[in-house]
């Protein structure tokens, strides 16, 4: 069990041959927000996944009450986009989308930003999103969960791009996934009103 070395996640390989990564956000008391220490953490812990090769697929979930709620605002409100763009403040978010192993993402609650998609049912409380390989949550959150190639949403999920009521546009590749992931038309709807979606 690695879950020790980390301030903003639970890790630990799980299933009957420990052969199953399990990495779970775990920074409750901002419905998981994505920091940079949470998305620093996160990247070692996808580095040590990949490079286990005890571990055939990993699952990346949040909470019940939010997988991930968008990128952490209060962390970035100062910043001017000079410094972001110097600081390379979204460097290293697309880690997920280029592990070489399977990711599947456990969303409930808030992810904003999954689409139209067919739901297939499994045993509760998760049903995948089948139209990958990717799609996302609420802002930085619903991007996130795009970035892996499976997404089981259980019956709270919600997805959505909400950035725009921030007088923003999404970043971290939100827009491409989005439109990939729903279509255009889905896609602009949610990212000019910042409207969520449902599983």
């Amino acid at each position: 069990r690695a879950g020790a070395a980390f301030q903003y996640l639970l890790v630990q390989k799980t299933g009957a041959q420990k052969n199953v990564g399990l990495i779970q956000l775990n920074r409750p008391q901002a419905l998981n927000a994505l920091c940079e220490g949470l998305m620093a953490e996160l990247r070692r812990a996808l580095d040590a996944m990949e490079s286990d090769p005890e571990v055939g697929a990993i699952i990346l979930t949040g909470s019940q009450k939010a997988f991930a709620a968008g990128a952490d605002i209060k962390e970035m409100q100062n910043k001017t986009f000079q410094e972001c763009y110097n600081s390379g403040f979204l460097a290293g978010w697309d880690k997920v989308s280029v592990v070489r192993k399977p990711i599947i993402a456990a969303v409930n609650g808030y992810a904003v930003s999954v689409p139209h998609i067919s739901l297939h049912p499994l045993s509760p409380p998760w049903h995948p999103l089948t139209h990958l390989p990717s799609l996302s949550q609420l802002g930085g959150g619903c991007e996130l969960a795009m970035m892996c190639d499976i997404i089981y949403a259980g019956e709270k999920a919600q997805f959505g791009q909400p950035e725009i009521l921030l007088g923003t546009i999404p970043g971290a590749g939100g827009t491409q996934r989005l439109t990939r992931a729903v279509g255009k038309s889905l896609a602009m709807e949610m990212v000019l009103t910042g409207d969520r979606i449902s599983a």
